[in-house]
């Protein structure tokens, strides 16, 4: 009959009440639609995005950065780190078993005071097993288990926004590197070609046809384009270092597959706003740090409460190792013991009041994380469809300018106009080339912005990739 009611007894005292606020995640004010309404939407959240620009050197470089950058691999190691502080933290919940061996030799002093000659020397050997256990009465060793699991599923998911972030940079370094190419053979073959015209004016200056002031016009326009050659150069070798460092590699050169105007735009991804409590890392975390920061709460409380330990000891002793297992050596012993404070001059008040306000200030990032998740998605949303028409006017700008370049030469060449209409005319449209590649660039750039704010199960997909390597 004792047994049972010794299981019961401690079944009742590990199940008790827990002190502190249950979690109950907050209330969201989430928009029912984005600000502005895409009709050519797609269910492309849960895709690797990064392949629907179809260049399979860029799918490579994405695949190389899941496996080896350093901030991806800080990130990863930062969840093992948690993961032992969650299994350390719940151990506490169980009985701890020890053993221990013990060898002794002494003298006994009390043998010295009494007789006259010194005192018996003597030998002591003991093994025993021991064990001690905190009931956790007052839930506070729980609470201290959920805050440490929310931490480190917090830890998980800022992780995978390594993981997100890290995809959306190779991709847009990589399509910044190809706009910088782009504008780098714009300007070489203006520069060439203005090379070819100063030519040509020179040797019509030589021949007297043309003056001082309209060689040194054309010499002008010849110089601009080859300055900005080298700015060009600088930019594309920084870019490279950094997407190599990026790669997880030391800077050097980064291979090159389709033009910026070869790559093919990906498809807008389809998500309501309430989907982006789930679908985004970065909230998800905020909200297991606003769990546990709410179960630091009920751990600070159950301080007040008594603390109940349980100890026991069972083993042999004796003064000669061969009998030490016998029956006779046999040492045993168990206890219990009650502790509560009395008077602590306001430390454990003070430290419910320190967590009541980190559970506060999680709260706050949370509901800041998820507006900020708003506004990212809609500024993308915006980004790219106002940067689609910007390029389609600009395109027809270029096309514009083009045909005035030519105009102008000719009626320079007939005579009909003054060399400045020229240089008005060719700079104007060096200018709207460049600025039309910086544009391509800029709508790329803006559905990248996109897959990264609005998330989904991509994310899933190039964890899956970080793990490739340790699978092969």
């Amino acid at each position: 009959m004792r047994k049972p009611i010794a299981v019961a007894l401690i079944a009742l005292l590990a199940g008790g009440c827990m002190v502190g606020p249950d979690y109950v995640r907050p209330p969201v004010d989430a928009p029912a639609a984005w600000r502005l309404d895409e009709k050519d939407v797609r269910d492309l959240a849960n895709t690797a995005w990064w392949e629907q620009f179809g260049d399979p050197v860029l799918n490579d470089l994405v695949a190389v950065a899941l496996r080896e950058n350093k901030d991806l691999l800080i990130a990863s190691a930062r969840v093992d780190e948690f993961a032992g502080r969650y299994g350390f933290v719940r151990s506490g919940l169980f009985p701890q078993v020890g053993a221990s061996y013990e060898a002794r030799r002494q003298r006994d002093v009390a043998a010295v005071v009494v007789g006259a000659g010194g005192g018996e020397v003597y030998n002591t050997y003991t093994a025993a097993l021991n064990a001690s256990w905190e009931i956790d009465l007052w839930g506070r060793i729980r609470r201290q288990t959920e805050a440490a699991r929310a931490q480190l599923l917090a830890s998980e998911d800022a992780r995978r926004g390594v993981i997100m972030s890290l995809v959306g940079s190779a991709a847009g370094g990589y399509i910044n590197l190809r706009d910088l190419d782009r504008q780098l053979e714009i300007a070489r073959a203006t520069a060439k070609a203005r090379g070819e015209s100063y030519e040509i004016f020179k040797l019509r200056y030589e021949g007297g046809i043309i003056s001082l002031l309209e060689l040194s016009q054309n010499r002008s326009q010849y110089e601009e384009a080859l300055a900005t050659i080298p700015v060009f150069e600088k930019a594309i070798a920084q870019q490279e270092n950094g997407l190599s460092v990026l790669l997880g590699q030391n800077p050097g050169p980064i291979a090159r597959g389709k033009t910026i105007d070869e790559l093919l735009l990906p498809g807008i991804p389809a998500g309501l706003p309430s989907e982006l409590l789930t679908r985004r890392p970065d909230i998800r975390e905020a909200e297991q740090k606003l769990i546990a920061a709410n179960a630091q709460i009920g751990a600070a409380k159950a301080q007040y409460f008594p603390t109940i330990s349980l100890t026991g000891l069972f083993g042999f002793s004796s003064t000669s190792l061969n009998n030490l297992f016998d029956s006779q050596s046999r040492v045993w012993q168990y206890g219990g013991g009650i502790t509560m404070p009395i008077f602590t001059a306001g430390a454990i008040a003070g430290q419910v009041e320190a967590a009541e306000a980190g559970q506060q200030q999680a709260l706050f990032a949370y509901q800041k994380a998820i507006q900020q998740g708003f506004r990212e998605v809609n500024d993308a949303l915006v980004d790219q469809d106002r940067t689609r028409e910007q390029l389609e006017a600009q395109k027809r700008q270029v096309a514009a300018l083009q045909q005035y370049a030519d105009t102008a030469r000719l009626r320079y060449e007939n005579g009909y106009t003054s060399f400045i209409e020229v240089l008005d005319a060719e700079r104007s449209l060096f200018n709207a080339q460049l600025q039309y590649t910086q544009s391509q660039q800029v709508q790329f750039q803006a559905m990248i912005n996109l897959y990264k704010a609005i998330g989904g199960g991509w994310e899933v997909v190039a964890d899956k990739m970080t793990r490739a390597g340790d699978a092969e």
